[in-house]
């Protein structure tokens, strides 16, 4: 029997700006990288130590997750997929750096793009399926196909899935939550059309 899915809500961080479904919630002038991610952890007013260390792709993730999932009663077996177009590019670099001095443990810990979805499952308690996709560009397809494969098998109650990229700290963001809950129809058309909206160019960044 067909089943139908639908965004439940959907988070967008890019140049600066914060989007959810309904409006803009953060905007910021701010062009640091490090310091951009502190104020919009100040803006939510974020009680979590473990964010400071890690790497800046696992913030843009709890950030994005947390802006989704505030204010939801969020089940454990929430699945999450996840794709992008520099895998772990950006910490890499820092890690080969560090490697001319004392190669730093810390750094090598974050030098796959999977390690985000470890960190946003131990923030938010998730014991569920979870899969990251390394694709040239935004793959509306391959996250509305895996992603429903989850919901109609049972798998999983929900889904968030999405864009995760960050390279030379140019980061784009665009990650949704999929559920039975109806709302904006799960279709790879609406998943184009909402990245795509703040996007001038059909690629992972602009």
């Amino acid at each position: 029997m067909q089943q139908d899915f639908y965004i439940k809500d959907w988070v967008k961080i890019k140049s600066g700006k914060i989007f959810n479904s309904k409006s803009e919630i953060f905007s910021s002038s701010e062009k640091d990288l490090n310091t951009f991610l502190k104020s919009i952890y100040d803006f939510l007013e974020l009680k979590y130590p473990k964010f400071h260390k890690m790497d800046n792709l696992s913030k843009l993730g709890i950030l994005g997750t947390e802006i989704l999932f505030r204010g939801k009663e969020i089940s454990a077996d929430t699945a999450l997929i996840f794709s992008n177009n520099a895998s772990s590019l950006d910490i890499d670099r820092k890690f080969h750096e560090s490697i001319s001095g004392f190669a730093s443990p810390a750094l090598f810990v974050y030098t796959l793009p999977n390690i985000v979805l470890g960190e946003i499952s131990i923030k938010f308690k998730l014991q569920s399926e979870n899969a990251f996709f390394v694709s040239d560009s935004f793959d509306a397809e391959l996250l509305k196909n895996y992603s429903e494969s989850l919901l109609t098998s049972g798998k999983a109650p929900e889904v968030l899935c999405g864009w995760l990229d960050l390279e030379n700290e140019e980061y784009d963001v665009f990650l949704c939550l999929v559920s039975r809950e109806i709302n904006i129809p799960f279709s790879e058309e609406n998943l184009k059309k909402i990245y795509f909206a703040e996007n001038e160019k059909p690629t992972g960044r602009t």
